[in-house]
């Protein structure tokens, strides 16, 4: 199962050279999911060599400009290059506004698409159900508004050992075998076990995006055994103080949370401007729990 996070960028607020505003690429089997959207996201992408037209939803936590202001331009970019497919857009219902205020005063008529679903802040809810995966809305704690994202795959059927079976073996049999039964045949009387003629299929894996917010307790039953988190670190415990006035996290608070999720893996970022090295977000991360690593542009995680 591919399943993997490219890190498009990691500052918060003020721009600085060493990051780029908040930008995030999951990648799900063929299919690209853009989760949030800063200032210069286009330009990441095209230095990835993204095929773009593999993005068809866009996932908004939160209406700070560090997290958005990229979102015009990368639609009017795919206007001018004619594309066509249909594209959904979950974030706050003023987003809609935002982009169709845009639009009008630009004169931009696009040539596909946009479907809008407005997410709660509130509680959880499911926002996208398909064959393969669910994502679901993570309330937070921030100065506005702000949703986090969890994304779940859905496991797959066992797989069959073609091979092992005999020619024109019936259909339904097929369907039976990779369902998890034992198929009989009537004929001769054969029995197919199932755990000789198919292996496992991929098991359900996990990633929580957990943008700007506060220390937040409330969420860690919804992520309980999440396979990655992704939470904000914006401060480090020197700073705990100012991490409370503007309802952000520090790196060991994030720790905590995948800690008490029983997490099996942590990225932080989102940092501030203030810090030149992240040594120490790391090393106060990682002295609550040890599997945290640092999300630095252009690195690709297996999740």
């Amino acid at each position: 199962m591919n399943f993997e996070l490219l890190i498009l960028g990691t500052g918060s607020a003020t721009p600085v050279l060493e990051h780029n505003p908040s930008a995030y690429l999951l990648t799900f089997e063929n299919e690209h999911f853009l989760i949030d959207c800063g200032e210069g996201t286009q330009f990441r992408l095209l230095e990835h060599k993204v095929r773009t037209y593999r993005i068809r939803h866009i996932f908004i936590s939160h209406l700070h400009g560090d997290h958005y202001f990229g979102l015009i331009g990368l639609l009017s970019s795919w206007n001018l290059n004619q594309r066509k497919d249909d594209l959904t857009i979950y974030g706050p219902t003023e987003l809609a506004e935002i982009l169709t205020t845009q639009f009008k005063y630009s004169h931009t008529f696009l040539h596909y698409k946009i479907n809008f679903v407005v997410t709660d802040p509130a509680k959880p809810g499911v926002i996208l159900d398909t064959s393969a995966l669910t994502v679901e809305t993570i309330p937070l704690i921030h100065r506005i508004d702000c949703a986090g994202f969890l994304f779940r795959t859905k496991p797959t059927k066992r797989k069959l050992l073609v091979d092992k079976l005999p020619e024109n073996f019936p259909i339904p049999y097929l369907k039976k075998l990779k369902e998890g039964h034992d198929v009989e045949d009537p004929l001769t009387g054969a029995i197919y076990k199932n755990e000789e003629y198919t292996t496992e299929g991929a098991a359900s894996k996990s990633f929580a995006y957990c943008s700007d917010t506060a220390y937040n307790e409330a969420i860690i039953p919804q992520l309980q055994n999440v396979t990655t988190i992704f939470h904000e670190a914006t401060f480090i415990e020197a700073e705990l103080k100012r991490a409370q006035q503007t309802n952000h996290s520090t790196a060991s608070q994030a720790a905590t949370i995948a800690l008490k999720s029983n997490a099996k893996q942590l990225i932080i970022g989102h940092y501030s401007s203030r810090y030149k090295t992240l040594d120490t977000h790391l090393a106060e991360a990682k002295a609550v729990f040890e599997n945290t690593h640092l999300a630095q542009e252009g690195l690709t995680f297996k999740l």
